[in-house]
């Protein structure tokens, strides 16, 4: 059983971050790389403090990890230095637990019992745990290469080759079906590849996670917009099931305000894929922060994605904005009560480095210059407020005083609207819901036969952990779908089941 005083003997220790002056100069990830001794020892003390409880929010319920992740199992077996079967149990739910150990924003801690009272010491670092877990294994050689024993003659399609497709095609290549990942781009991995920086996650991660998916059989075709270089007629002719993974790419603009047509104003993607791209080698950005002043509007991930890239292109300011107040820094019971996700301040590493950010404002307008380059932007104090009747939101001035800020770059980071237009979706003769994505039954099949989706293209623009929990729903439902039976693991989470629409 566990050490059931653990969390009162050792404290929260996050994960050491590399010297803020170090790490802005290069796009090596944030955090330090420790002694592998040092390293288990700490994580081991860590997981001590887990208490292995009764119930177990951190992965159940409405709330904690959408994967079902064996969270008091694993922390257990790393706290008595067994690594190998933590790693079994780690592997047994989750794909790529080195993707979410590094990328997810932990819902299972926001759930952890010892999340509820301050004077617990705070939620055990789980996230640092799991990434532990995987960083061993692949150290120690222990991520197997798991190979199906015989071939059901099958075949499948996979388009899109980020995380939910990627962890489909895993599943369904070890099942013994014939998988192939069509990816447009010239590189695998979708927003792993070009929208997560380098500085989050390095991508010789991704590359080696590739590796053991091709050694297990999966095909990957890249450079192949399926739809145009592959017709709908020959996709039906090949494959016995499709699964879209295509993601949301849609990027949401801000067309309204004055000055948008003006040279200098970029979504945030346009930024990220370039940075991306020149850390890649395909030479430099298109978009860059060079000696710019840089303004970020929105204040979530991908908006601390562009803040954190700017810096280290060497951006002559950097401001962040937000058009809601500045969240509380603890939880409010009556707000968010644990264990939902809690709505608190998050500081990203970005933050920690320079530049500035700013709550309860909104452009007014965009101003250029002669040439037709914004140069600076107008400010205003602002509320968003809710009617009553229709749920709308609106952004309210509430101060007369106009403030003037340099801008020679904008980023726009305000979230996504949904799937792209594509000939594949007109071909398959499917259409969107309101919000932008791809509908399905409660089998994960979309009303065209033998086509199913997952990830982002079902459930809108979320979290990584999100994308494989889906992908593994949805590769259990195809292989019924193509045998009749699966013996594919089945959703663990409650709310890993497709959406209402």
């Amino acid at each position: 059983m566990a050490d059931p005083k653990g969390f009162l003997r050792y404290s929260r220790v996050e994960r050491p971050k590399r010297p803020r002056e170090e790490r802005i100069g290069d796009w090596h990830e944030v955090y330090a790389d420790t002694d592998p001794v040092e390293r288990d020892r700490a994580v081991s003390t860590q997981a001590t403090r887990c208490m292995d409880c009764g119930v177990p929010f951190c992965h159940s319920g409405s709330a904690g990890c959408p994967l079902g992740n064996l969270i008091p199992e694993w922390n257990d077996l790393v706290r008595r230095g067994e690594w190998f079967r933590a790693s079994e149990r780690l592997h047994a739910t989750n794909n790529f637990p080195e993707f979410t150990g590094k990328l997810c924003p932990a819902p299972c801690e926001a759930a952890c019992v010892l999340a509820i009272s301050p004077d617990s010491g705070g939620a055990v670092t789980i996230k640092r745990v799991e990434e532990a877990i995987a960083a061993h294994a692949w150290e120690a050689g222990h991520v197997p290469v798991a190979q199906a024993v015989s071939s059901t003659g099958h075949t499948v399609a996979v388009v899109g080759s980020g995380p939910a497709g990627l962890a489909a095609a895993q599943q369904l290549t070890r099942a013994g079906h014939e998988v192939t990942v069509f990816e447009r781009d010239d590189r695998l991995g979708g927003l792993l590849r070009y929208g997560i920086p380098e500085f989050k996650m390095e991508k010789h991660v991704l590359d080696r996670r590739l590796a053991q998916l091709r050694e297990e059989g999966t095909t990957f075709v890249t450079g192949c917009e399926v739809g145009v270089d592959v017709t709908v007629d020959e996709l039906k002719e090949r494959f016995d099931a499709v699964v879209l993974a295509v993601g949301v790419l849609r990027g949401r603009d801000d067309t309204a305000t004055p000055g948008r047509h003006l040279d200098g104003i970029h979504l945030a993607m346009e930024h990220l894929v370039a940075a991306n791209r020149e850390c890649e080698g395909d030479g430099p950005a298109e978009v860059h922060a060079r000696d710019k002043h840089v303004v970020v509007i929105g204040g979530g991930d991908t908006g601390a994605d562009c803040y954190g890239t700017a810096i280290r292109q060497g951006a002559l300011s950097v401001t962040q904005l937000d058009r809601y107040p500045q969240p509380p820094s603890t939880r409010d019971d009556e707000v968010s009560p644990w264990p939902v996700w809690p709505y608190v301040l998050r500081t990203y590493p970005a933050h920690e480095e320079a530049g500035q950010r700013r709550f309860a404002v909104a452009v007014q307008r965009f101003v250029g210059d002669d040439d037709g380059h914004v140069r600076e932007i107008e400010l205003r104090e602002v509320e968003v407020r809710k009617d009553p009747e229709t749920g709308r939101r609106e952004v309210v001035p509430t101060s007369d005083e106009v403030e003037r800020l340099p801008a020679d770059l904008v980023l726009l980071a305000i979230g996504f609207e949904g799937v792209e237009p594509m000939p594949l979706l007109d071909g398959l003769g499917l259409s969107l819901t309101g919000r932008g994505t791809v509908s399905c039954g409660a089998d994960w099949q979309t009303q065209a036969p033998g086509v199913f989706v997952c990830g982002d293209a079902h459930r809108g623009a979320s979290l990584v952990v999100w994308a494989i929990a889906e992908g593994r729903s949805a590769a259990r439902a195809v292989d019924e779908y193509l045998t009749g039976s699966s013996e594919l693991p089945a959703p663990v989470h409650p709310t890993a089941l497709p959406l209402a629409v």
